[in-house]
């Protein structure tokens, strides 16, 4: 295109020039390459096979099986994948640009929304072997997931170059799906997590139901004063005699991972790297006996245990990878909902997004309850030192981790 403009300008004048003659060859190239892609129709059909999960930051490589609907044989197709529009509605343009405005200081440049990250992936196009008519072909690409949360796949494009190799044709079909993608983890090196096995009523039961249930033991003879609702009626019925089931409570360790989500901007890297955090915690906590309480703000206030049969570790990642921004309460939301599962908890670790009066008197209440305490400050990089405050006795619980260099301050706790 660009030899056929530069041509047609020096060719104006055919009798000075001879540059027309290289003008008409480039075009009727270029005519005849339009042509070839103009008439290019492809039916197919095509299946994407994608891993169940993806992991920010990692290349995941999947499948896409496309089945020739054509009597000719094809080859030289590629394989281009579509997603769906990352940019943010009006609303949460407008919610970013108020949130880029509070940060920003009077003496600087806003930079705007050339600094916002919007893409959620980068793929690779993929190429297909010789495609026979009416057979299958199966080509292999790449996805490097950039943000966590749903990367949204719209439709496929196959395109062929011209025979020349100057223009490719697409035809375009789609197919939508869905993969969830983690929020990056950091390896952790043994960290003695504070707490230690306390008295839980009602055992494991009461961790994933609500009530005074208790951990069942066995079965036993009737005695004066058992409670009628605790009759085994089908071991009476076999028996004989009335039989009752005996419960006992249970002593274990159960932590409570406190993930601070009042970061103030919604594209805020020190919340996506606290999320980070809180997701390798989780990933090290739940190889041992003990149960995690997950506990932050979003919508509403959640709190979501696992270990010990009551969830996995890919369900926690999967709440962790749709964990967002809260703009619309404050953090004292958060204190309360904390408060309120403080009496069955052995220890906290409180993943923190800024350590101002809030946080602190948040974590000087729980040292002063006698609640054993790991605290994790996530900050930009290049801030003055933070002074412990209520943590100054106990030094080793309270760890400041900068945005670019989490993984190394994680791997020296």
């Amino acid at each position: 295109v660009g030899g056929v403009v530069v041509t047609g300008l020096l060719g104006l004048d055919i009798y000075g020039s001879v540059a027309y003659q290289a003008f008409i060859l480039l075009a009727c190239l270029l005519a005849t390459a339009c042509f070839f892609a103009w008439r290019f129709r492809l039916p197919f059909l095509a299946e994407r096979v994608l891993p169940r999960f993806a992991t920010v930051g990692l290349p995941v490589s999947y499948r896409i099986v496309v089945t020739s609907q054509t009597h000719r044989p094809q080859r030289d197709l590629a394989l281009i994948e579509e997603l769906a529009d990352p940019r943010p509605t009006l609303e949460q343009f407008m919610a970013l640009q108020q949130a880029e405005e509070r940060r920003m200081r009077s003496f600087s440049f806003n930079r705007g929304a050339s600094t916002w990250k919007f893409e959620r992936a980068r793929i690779t196009e993929g190429l297909l072997p010789l495609l026979q008519p009416g057979q299958r072909a199966e080509a292999t690409l790449q996805l490097t997931p950039l943000r966590r949360g749903h990367v949204r796949f719209t439709g496929l494009t196959v395109a062929r170059p011209d025979p020349l190799g100057l223009v490719k044709a697409f035809v375009r079909r789609p197919l939508p799906q869905s993969l969830l993608v983690l929020p990056r983890r950091y390896p952790l090196p043994p960290v003695g997590f504070p707490g230690s096995a306390k008295y839980q009523p009602g055992g494991v039961a009461q961790a994933s139901s609500v009530g005074e249930s208790e951990e069942f033991v066995s079965l036993r003879d009737y005695r004066n004063g058992d409670p009628l609702r605790r009759i085994h009626w089908r071991s009476w019925a076999r028996a004989g005699r009335p039989i009752v089931k005996e419960y006992q409570d249970e002593f274990f360790v159960r932590h409570a991972l406190i993930l601070d989500t009042f970061a103030g901007h919604p594209q805020s890297d020190v919340f996506e790297e606290a999320v980070s955090v809180a997701a390798s915690f989780a990933c090290t906590l739940q190889t041992q006996e003990s149960l995690l309480d997950l506990l932050f703000v979003g919508a509403e206030a959640y709190c979501f245990t696992s270990g010990r049969g009551l969830a996995h570790t890919d369900q926690m990642l999967e709440i962790l990878a749709s964990v967002r921004v809260c703009e619309d309460k404050s953090f004292r939301r958060l204190e309360s909902l904390v408060l309120q599962h403080l009496s069955a908890v052995s220890g906290c670790v409180c993943v923190l997004v800024a350590w101002d009066e809030a946080r602190r008197s948040f974590v000087g209440r729980l040292n002063r309850l006698g609640v054993p305490l790991k605290v994790l400050v996530v900050r930009e990089p290049g801030g003055p030192p933070l002074d412990p405050g209520p943590l100054r006795e106990a030094p080793q619980d309270f760890h400041v981790l900068e945005v670019g260099s989490v993984g190394e301050a994680l791997s020296r706790l």
